[in-house]
Order: structure tokens, then C-alpha cells, then sequence
């Protein structure tokens, strides 16, 4: 079963010719400050993907990936071919002020089809102009000008240290095309690449991935979580042409650090669980219930002889209706798949805090973000009956995704009515 999942099989990939244009009308399709979409369906089926990638301290390439089923193809009358047309574009912002445009640029994708509904991966590249010695914010927008409906990815691109990590690209060794996640099943082939350190021997670092889950929301216990202490450690070395292997036998979180240079350089990618991030199997449909079960009542459910029917009993006695249960569980199991896309760090991203408000709670009606982290808030903001939660970032030479809640008794009745209603199948839909 591959419960509420929103990324389906990928086809094969097609790679597209991104030509740059100066275009500073993007401006008015980039500024936007509530980063709510970010996490939740978002306000289209447009799926966008991006990622950057340094070659040098002075060029700077953005990769940009869209799924031709999620793109309206339309025909010139008599059936094929079908065209679609996305338009990119880009926008750089001052981080202390993201309503300040410092530079902006668009391309137009074309696509032709034979036949409508084919699930293909297009994978594109922009140049980016960038000044390396100040952090700044980048959004990128793909707009389906057939549909009229659009997708942003908001991403930072930190001052230029000397090997960090938009300096590594994982890539497809079989044919070069970048990958759009630093989360790799076991045994896939994976390479880096990494231009600026072509020639150069780095240290790689095994960490195990934290099985730890977080305390309630209003839980009073101080929650200082500390990187993992390495269990293994070996040699790299990068070839002539700035690729090295990725190994991906083992489950793990892998970090790769020049060996002249200090642990804030360098990069990580994490090996997990062939599944990730579906909830596919029984075992990974129990594991996020503890956020909603008793100790009892999970032990049961996890030491049960049929897991898959435990979990099944649990949501039918929950809602008492099986389309009820159906829905649930869809809803549910959505949202973890979504926090395990989102907000993995040294762990699998429904453990991290992140994770538990998104799965409890649903996606916010406001996310605002800055460099020390991000505030959700659900309803209007500055409501005295409104839920705010507030992450802040934990310094980590492993990853720059770990936002830890700053908790608050204020919120236990919050999360016992939400805890409550998923038990009685009422989901929160906020």
C-alpha cells in the first residue's frame, strides 16, 4: 500500500535546454513572504523541483526539475503533437529584507508530445549571477502558461565559504543528470560532483540515523539534540574530472570534508530505507502512530502477529467507518510522506519536530521563514485563539535542516484535542 502518496513512478528523463533572459517583470512572481505552500500540496499539482550548484567561487547553475503529467499538454486541433509551455523564472532577495529584488531572470520551456498523460522527468539549467560574499534568498517560479497556475521553490544560498555544500552535486553516474534529493536508497548507484575539489582527497564520516522520536509540543524537557558520534570513517578521493563514488551499502548518514579543511565545509547525504519516503510497508505505518497512541496501545498494535490488520483495526475503531478510516489513513500517512520530503536532518523528517506539527497539526496558514529558523502559525495571525510554533536552527556540522520547537506549555491543550480528534477520526484540516 502507498498510502496518500503524491509522487508517482518517474519515467524516463529528458533533459532541456534552458536558454537565460534578463527579465525583471519576475519580480511580481517571486515576492511572496508566507512560505505556507511550501509544505502542504501547495496551491496548484504543479510539482517543481530545484537545487544549486556551484562550479566556481563565480558560477552558480540552478537545476530545475518539472513532471510532464502534472503540465497541460494542448493540441493545434487534429490530435498530435501536444506542446506544453512552462515559463521559469527566478528571483534573488536580500535576506533581511526578502521584498528586495537583487536580481531576476526567466526562460521558456517547450515540450512536444506524442500523447497525452506520459510521466517524464524535465530536467533544466539556468545561470545564476550571485555575489559569493553575502547570504541571500532564491526563489524560483515555474509557471504552466497553458493552465494559467504556478509552483515556487524558496532556497538559500549561504556566503561563499571555500568548499560548502552547493560546491557537491549528487549525480546519476549513468548519465550525468543531477539529483534533486541528498536522501539515496541503498544500493542505488550515486556520484558527487564536486568541480572545485577535482583532484583532492576528502574525509568521509558514517554516522547511524537518529531512531530518537521528539517530545510533545508542550513537553518541559530541555530538547538539546547533538550530532551523532561517528562509527566509522575513510578516504575519498575525487578524480581529475571532480567526481568521486558515493557509497550506498549501508543505511547511514555519510559526510564528506576536504582533509585540509575544518568540518563547516563539505557535504552530507543520507542513506535510508529502500521505501523512503512512501509509508509502504506495516512496519513504517506503526512507527509514526506513537505520536497519537498510548505506550500500551502501541505495543500491541507493534508486537501483533498481522501488524498491517493491527494498524487497519486501529483506524477502523478510530473512525468506526471504513471510508472514514480510508481517509485517515490517507491523510495521515500524506503527511508523514510529506515531513520525510521535507524536513529530513539526521534522521527520517516525520522524527524531527518539524514533522510531528506537520502530521499532528496539518500545514499552517502561515510559515515565515529566516535564517535562524522558521514560524508556523495556524489562523489569523495575532489571534489570541491562533497557534504559533517557533523553530529555531541547531547549529550542526551535519546538516542545515534541523529546526528544533521551542516548546510551550501553552500548547497542551492544543495537542491533546488535536491527539484526540485523529483518535476519534476527526482530522484537522487546517
Amino acid at each position: 500500500m502507498r498510502a496518500g502518496s503524491i509522487i508517482g513512478t518517474f519515467g524516463a528523463a529528458l533533459v532541456l535546454a534552458a536558454l537565460l533572459h534578463a527579465c525583471g517583470s519576475s519580480s511580481s512572481a517571486v515576492q511572496r513572504d508566507n512560505l505556507a505552500y511550501l509544505y502542504g500540496k501547495g496551491p496548484t499539482n504543479l510539482r517543481l523541483e530545484a537545487r544549486v550548484y556551484h562550479e566556481d567561487a563565480e558560477h552558480t547553475v540552478i537545476f530545475f526539475k518539472l513532471h510532464t503529467e502534472d503540465l497541460l499538454y494542448k493540441s493545434d486541433g487534429g490530435g498530435a503533437p501536444y506542446k506544453a509551455q512552462v515559463r521559469i523564472a527566478y528571483g534573488t532577495f536580500a535576506e533581511k529584507d526578502p521584498r528586495n529584488l537583487l536580481d531576476s531572470a526567466s526562460t521558456m520551456v517547450n515540450d512536444v508530445a506524442t500523447q497525452q498523460g506520459v510521466n517524464e522527468e524535465l530536467i533544466g539549467r539556468m545561470e545564476l549571477q550571485r555575489d559569493p560574499s553575502r547570504s541571500f534568498l532564491l526563489k524560483v517560479v515555474a509557471r504552466d502558461m497553458n493552465r494559467d497556475n504556478e509552483s515556487e521553490v524558496t532556497l538559500r544560498l549561504e556566503a561563499d565559504p571555500a568548499a560548502g555544500s552547493q560546491y557537491f552535486m549528487p549525480i546519476d553516474p549513468a548519465n550525468g543528470l543531477p539529483l534533486f534529493a541528498d536522501q539515496i536508497h541503498p544500493g542505488r548507484p550515486v556520484a558527487m560532483r564536486t568541480v572545485r575539489l577535482k583532484g583532492r582527497s576528502l574525509r568521509a564520516a558514517r554516522f547511524p540515523v537518529d531512531a530518537s522520536l521528539p517530545p510533545p509540543v508542550f513537553s518541559g524537557d530541555r530538547l538539546e539534540r547533538k550530532d551523532p558520534v561517528a562509527d566509522s570513517s575513510f578516504t575519498v578521493q575525487v578524480d581529475t574530472t571532480g567526481r568521486f563514488t558515493v557509497p550506498t551499502d549501508h543505511i547511514g548518514l555519510f559526510r564528506f570534508t576536504p582533509v585540509d579543511a575544518d568540518s563547516t565545509n563539505g557535504c552530507s547525504v543520507i542513506i535510508l530505507d529502500q521505501s523512503f519516503p512512501y509509508v509502504d510497508r506495516a512496519i513504517d505505518m506503526v512507527k509514526p502512530l506513537r505520536y497519537i497512541t498510548s505506550t500500551q496501545e502501541y505495543d500491541r498494535i507493534a508486537k501483533s502477529d498481522n501488524v498491517r490488520k493491527a494498524v487497519e483495526r486501529f483506524w477502523l475503531d478510530a473512525t468506526g467507518d471504513r471510508e472514514r478510516a480510508r481517509e485517515a489513513i490517507r491523510i495521515f500517512y500524506g503527511r508523514v510522506e510529506n515531513a520525510n520530503r521535507h524536513f529530513n536532518a539526521a534522521m527520517e523528517g516525520w522524527r524531527t519536530d518539524r514533522g510531528l506539527v506537520h502530521i499532528i497539526f496539518g500545514t499552517p496558514t502561515t510559515i515565515y521563514r529566516n535564517a535562524n529558523g522558521e514560524t508556523w502559525t495556524y489562523g489569523e495571525e495575532n489571534n489570541i485563539m491562533s497557534l504559533t510554533f517557533n523553530f529555531i536552527r541547531r547549529r550542526s556540522d551535519l546538516t542545515d535542516n534541523d529546526l528544533i520547537l521551542q516548546r510551550d506549555p501553552v500548547l497542551k491543550g492544543a495537542w491533546y484535542r488535536n491527539v484526540e480528534s485523529w483518535r476519534n477520526g476527526r482530522v484537522y484540516q487546517n
